[in-house]
């Protein structure tokens, strides 16, 4: 999963001869650097993770935030072990710009600043290149609420994570039900049956 120096140079080329073809095209510049980004981020994205053809990059979103965690005994089948247990992520979301897109939260759900809000679940699940990070995921769109940014989207992906593993140790029956928070870092992609260009759109969230 780790990208080569090879592989940085081929993808700045592509870059520059992308913006070069713009003064015989008439594509936009952010468009043509939204394209450039989209496929360079999918080189990168194991095929497990990769979404339906069709499917359009809508919107990219930083979180920053925590995964929460309870200890809780593994089942009832082995009730004197336990094991820390994912609760629910607790992070905010921001724009490319660095600004407040909004949250994320149990469900697991996203909503925007607009009220948008998009439910997904795990579709598929790939090991994140750093051994200390949660895995990189693949999800599906099952509800959504309210006009907005994330109305249209269908599909997720999680990638580029760092951190919020929980802890191997200290969990057991003395500390059943307690919550723990681990700090993470990572980026949702979004992607729907639109073309790239509202991801320019939705600039000003």
């Amino acid at each position: 999963m780790s990208v080569t120096f090879s592989e940085i140079i081929k993808l700045n080329f592509s870059l520059v001869f992308s913006l070069l073809a713009l003064s015989t095209s008439n594509v936009s510049e952010e468009t043509a650097i939204a394209q450039y980004t989209q496929n360079a981020n999918s080189s990168l994205i194991p095929n497990s993770l990769k979404v339906p053809s069709g499917q359009q990059l809508l919107l990219k979103s930083s979180a920053k935030g925590t995964q929460i965690y309870v200890c809780k005994a593994k089942s009832a089948e082995y009730p004197v072990e336990y094991e820390w247990t994912l609760k629910a992520p607790d992070a905010v979301l921001l724009n490319e710009q660095g600004q407040d897109l909004g949250k994320h939260y149990t469900g697991p759900t996203w909503e925007a600043k607009d009220g948008s809000k998009v439910v997904a679940k795990v579709k598929s699940k790939a090991n994140a290149p750093q051994a200390s990070a949660i895995p990189w995921l693949l999800l599906e769109a099952r509800s959504h609420e309210e006009n907005g940014i994330f109305h249209r989207v269908n599909w997720i992906q999680r990638i580029n994570t760092v951190g919020g593993k929980p802890p191997i140790q200290g969990c057991d029956q003395s500390s059943q039900n307690r919550d723990i928070r681990v700090n993470y870092t990572a980026d949702y992609l979004f992607y729907g049956g639109e073309t790239t260009s509202s991801l320019f759109q939705n600039k000003h969230y």
